[in-house]
Order: C-alpha cells, then structure tokens, then sequence
C-alpha cells in the first residue's frame, strides 16, 4: 500500500511536470548560473533537506550520499564509480533554490510522447494538460524512432540537474549513471525501448549495475566521516 504522502507527491509531480514545463525549467537551470560549490560544500548544503519521496531512512543526505558511495567501494567498482556514487543526489540542491519537491526527486519519465503504464502512478497523468494534446500522446510524439535518450526531454528533476554539473568531469557510464538512475519505466520495465539508440542499450548494464547501491545502501551503520574524508578529497581531486 503507498504512502499516502508519496501519492500526493505523484499526483503533483504528473499533474505539473508537462513539456513546457520542463523546457523552461531546463532553461532557467541548465546555464548553471547559481554560483559554485566544491563537493563537500554542496553536500553539506544538501544536509538540510529532508526528501519527502524516500521514507525509509532517517540517514542525512550526506551520510546516504557516503553510505552509497562505500557500498560501491567495498564491491570493488572503478573509482569514478565511487565518485558517481558520491555525487549521484547532489542535484536536490534544486530543492534549496526553491523548487518544490515533486519538482526535484522520484521517478522520471519523457515528456512530449505518450506515457507509458510503467511509470508508477500512471493514473495521475490524467490531470497533466499534455492528456490533451494529441500531438504528445502518440507513442513517438516529438521524437523519432530509437532517436536516442539525449534527445528526450525527461520530467525535470535532481538526475538531470547533476548530468548539466558534471558532464564534462565524468566518464559516459557515470553520466548514464547519474541521468537515468530514477528513470524506473526504462531500466527496470524495459519502456521506451522505441526511443532509445544503441548506445543507451549499452549503457543500461551500467544504470542497472549502479542502482541497488541507491536504493539498498541504506543500513543503520553511519559511515565514519572524519575517518572517510582523506580517501575522498582524493578522489575529488582526482
């Protein structure tokens, strides 16, 4: 049974995430003009929020951030994977700039094209003005076939938010990785297959590796901060 707050939550973000709505929130965040932060900064900052999507931990950001992150390196991964573990949420700063929730966290989807009964609360779309518009409800809407996800505008939020920062630092499996990892109806449903090119088939196997340590990293242990912080100022610098 959801969580009747986590279905409130669906309803707004299905109500309200429509294709206009996603350009222009794009356009007023993606030129990354909100000034600069260094990593520890940014999650020290993100420490004050409390994400209304995710009931299951009483953990800060910053020990979730780390817990994900030690999971990942325990298990042996590459360290940029370590990194992208690190980073993979700190687009909730989004929240602190003012945006509401249901606009930031959960599950993403596209916009511009029929949706799929994959995505969770599928039922709430019926409220998004987009319902109406017989251009966005065919199965390719404004896209062309396998025309490949960089091309999809998906429903705004922290994934997109931490791709724009980090593009340019990280390896294309990482930014899959941090791009993709709330997009449910795709890696874990097989939807919008139709959309996708061969390099987003390639790279699933990397969303789907990064995944559980998002969701099941989160045990009762905190992580020992002072004792973890060499390990990744190194590992930030590098």
């Amino acid at each position: 049974q959801a969580n009747p707050g986590v279905a409130e939550f669906y309803r707004l973000n299905h109500k309200y995430q429509t294709h206009e709505y996603v350009l222009a929130k794009e356009k007023e965040y993606f030129g990354l003009t909100r000034g600069q932060k260094g990593i520890w900064e940014a999650a020290d900052y993100l420490n004050t929020l409390v994400d209304d999507s995710d009931p299951d931990t009483d953990l800060t950001q910053l020990e979730h951030l780390l817990q994900t992150s030690e999971a990942i390196r325990r298990d042996g991964h590459p360290r940029w994977m370590v990194a992208t573990g690190f980073v993979h949420d700190l687009g909730k700063c989004l929240c602190l700039y003012g945006e509401p929730q249901w606009g930031v966290v959960g599950d993403t989807f596209p916009t511009g094209c029929a949706y799929s009964e994959a995505v969770v609360f599928p039922e709430y779309f019926q409220d998004n003005p987009d319902s109406n518009n017989p251009l966005y409800q065919t199965k390719y809407g404004l896209y062309e076939p396998n025309c490949g996800l960089d091309t999809v505008k998906m429903s705004f939020g922290h994934d997109g938010y931490i791709y724009e920062v980090t593009k340019n630092y990280l390896p294309m499996e990482a930014l899959y990785m941090l791009r993709y990892h709330s997009f449910y109806a795709w890696h874990r449903h097989g939807a919008y297959d139709h959309l996708c090119n061969e390099q987003d088939r390639e790279m699933l196997q990397w969303v789907l590796k990064f995944n559980p340590y998002d969701l099941y990293s989160k045990g009762h242990t905190k992580p020992n901060f002072k004792e973890l912080k060499p390990y990744y100022d190194d590992l930030f610098a590098e």
